[in-house]
C-alpha cells in the first residue's frame, strides 16, 4: 500500500540495500537492522535507519488509493475498520478515525523506553532526526526515556521482540474486537499482506467468509473458500474498482 506513495519496498536484500546503500556495506539486512538488539549494539545505526523511515513518512502524501477506501467506507452503515501491520501511520494521515484503526505492529510515530522501565508510551513529535546520508547514522540527539534516562526506541514489534510496549495497541484490539461483533457479512480488502509476515493474511481470511478481496502484485494466490486474488498493484486496482462500483 505504502509502495504506491513513493515509500520504498523493503522485500528482499537487494530493495533494503537500494533504499539504504550504507547499510550493505555492513552486510545488514533488514530483518537484522528491524532487531531491539541493534539499539544496544550499534544505537546511532539502528536510529539512522529508523530515523530516516520517520522523516520519510512524516513527509508522505497517502495516494489517491487511501481516499477511495474512506469513501467506501462512508457509504457502509458501520464504516469501515483498519487492521494494518504498516507502522507509517499513513492511514490515520489520510483522515481515518484513531479510533478504527488498528496497527497490529505498532507505530514509528510513538516512542517506548528500551530498558522498558515503564509501559508507558509517548509521541515522538519532539524527535526531529538528522541523519547522515553516507554511514545511515544519526547525526542529531538520540532520543531518550523521560522516567529513567535510558535510551528510547520506536514502539513497533521488531523481530526477536520481548520487550515490545503493546498496550496502546490491546486497546485498539478491544475497538476492533467491539466493531467486527456489530457487522454482518464484512468485506474485507487486504492490500499488499505477503506471507513472509503473515499475521494481516491469516486475519483476512479468518474474518472474510467468502468476501475477501486480495489485491497484491506478487502473492495474490487465494482459496476460493475465502475470496479472489488480483494480482495488481493496489492504488491502481483500487482505482478500477471504484469505477466498477460507481
Amino acid at each position: 500500500m505504502g509502495v504506491d506513495s513513493g515509500l520504498p519496498d523493503f522485500r528482499g536484500g537487494e530493495g533494503f540495500w537500494r533504499a539504504y546503500p550504507a547499510l550493505r556495506h555492513h552486510g545488514l539486512s533488514f530483518e537484522d537492522m528491524a532487531n531491539p538488539a541493534r539499539f544496544a549494539e550499534h544505537p546511532e545505526l539502528a536510529w539512522g535507519f529508523y530515523g530516516h523511515r520517520l522523516r520519510l513518512y512524516r513527509e508522505t502524501v497517502p495516494h489517491q488509493g487511501f481516499a477511495i477506501l474512506r469513501r467506501w467506507s462512508d457509504r457502509m452503515s458501520h464504516g469501515a475498520f483498519v487492521f494494518t501491520s504498516n507502522v507509517d501511520g499513513q492511514f490515520q494521515k489520510a483522515g481515518f478515525s484513531e479510533d478504527l484503526v488498528h496497527e497490529c505492529h505498532g507505530s514509528i510515530h510513538t516512542l517506548q523506553c528500551l530498558d522498558v522501565c515503564t509501559s508507558d508510551t509517548w509521541p515522538a513529535t519532539e524527535f526531529l532526526p538528522s541523519v547522515n546520508e553516507t554511514t545511515s547514522e544519526l547525526e542529531s540527539p538520540m532520543p531518550r526515556c523521560p522516567r529513567c534516562g535510558a535510551l528510547a526506541r520506536p514502539n513497533i514489534l521488531m523481530f526477536g521482540d520481548y520487550g515490545w510496549v503493546d498496550v496502546p495497541y490491546e486497546k485498539q484490539r478491544g475497538r476492533l474486537a467491539a466493531w467486527m461483533s456489530s457487522v454482518s457479512k464484512p468485506v474485507v480488502v487486504e492490500l499488499g499482506a505477503g506471507k513472509s509476515l503473515p499475521t494481516v493474511r491469516r486475519f483476512s481470511e479468518r474474518n472474510a467468509r467468502q468476501r475477501l478481496i486480495r489485491i497484491n502484485l506478487r502473492e495474490s494466490n487465494t482459496n476460493p473458500l475465502h475470496g479472489v486474488g488480483l494480482a495488481s498493484r493496489a492504488a491502481a486496482t483500487l482505482k478500477l474498482l471504484d469505477l466498477a462500483v460507481g
